[in-house]
């Protein structure tokens, strides 16, 4: 399996999954109300494992996938539900995505994020009907894509896809692509150029090979348009011959090369 959690993931009814999340809130009140609201998230998640002893905490979810793999952690497994703890301001789109991540990597449906670091606990579910047959059935457009910067990119991406689906964490098929084209790739700085040539400052940007930049998305179709003239702007100043864009979305997954 390209996927392996150390403990049992359920995937619970909504009614299920509500009665676990009654428990661990409750619980998680009591200590709020009782530790306050300064210490960082690691002091809530042993805390919350001294009142539910049964509970699992840190659990990892190891993703492979021909010689790529990437754990993640989960903060906390409660009878089979997942629960992401954060102790920040205010609950942002990425604290989102990355439960989102965790779901449809476990094939979980619901899962509940929650902050301590506010006056009064900020929590919210964050559901999925997906199942990973939805995320593996797209078609395929790389009409415009050549095998420039890494050979048999495309076709060992889409063998990656069929196996694990799209709509997970964006870093992760970055890092599994750069990971499949070796020591050459990289995240690495390049150079942005202004103006009549003049040098306006350097940018990290992932790199398959030396003049060959990447881009993973996840854009949606009706917005590609402009979203590639955002990429041919940033390919435009800088001295790269080429820039591989994949965009990823449940019905369609294209390959596009930008030169």
């Amino acid at each position: 399996m390209p996927v392996h959690v150390k403990h049992e993931v359920r995937r619970l009814t909504q009614h299920e999954f509500s009665v676990v999340a009654y428990q661990v809130m409750g619980t998680l009140f009591e200590i709020h109300e009782d530790l306050g609201r300064l210490f960082d998230e690691g002091i809530y998640q042993r805390e919350l494992h001294q009142h539910l002893p049964e509970l699992h905490s840190e659990v990892p979810i190891e993703v492979t996938f021909d010689a790529f793999s990437k754990t993640y952690y989960l903060d906390v497994l409660f009878h089979g539900a997942i629960f992401e703890l954060k102790a920040v301001e205010m609950l942002a789109p990425r604290h989102r995505s990355q439960l989102l991540n965790y779901l449809l990597l476990t094939d979980a449906e619901h899962g509940k994020l929650v902050n301590m670091r506010p006056q009064r606990i900020q929590h919210e579910f964050v559901n999925t009907g997906l199942v990973r047959t939805d995320r593996t059935a797209f078609d395929v457009h790389d009409h415009n894509w050549s095998d420039c910067g890494a050979i048999n990119l495309k076709v060992w991406l889409i063998e990656l896809l069929r196996n694990l689906g799209v709509g997970l964490d964006l870093k992760f098929y970055q890092e599994a692509a750069l990971h499949y084209c070796g020591p050459a790739a990289g995240v690495i700085k390049v150079e942005i150029c202004g103006a009549g040539g003049s040098i306006l400052g350097h940018q990290e940007q992932p790199l398959l090979s030396p003049e060959v930049a990447l881009r993973i998305s996840a854009i949606d179709p009706d917005r590609c348009v402009d979203f590639e003239h955002q990429l041919r702007c940033f390919l435009r100043h800088t001295s790269l011959k080429a820039l591989q864009w994949i965009n990823l979305t449940r019905p369609l997954v294209t390959f596009k090369t930008l030169s």
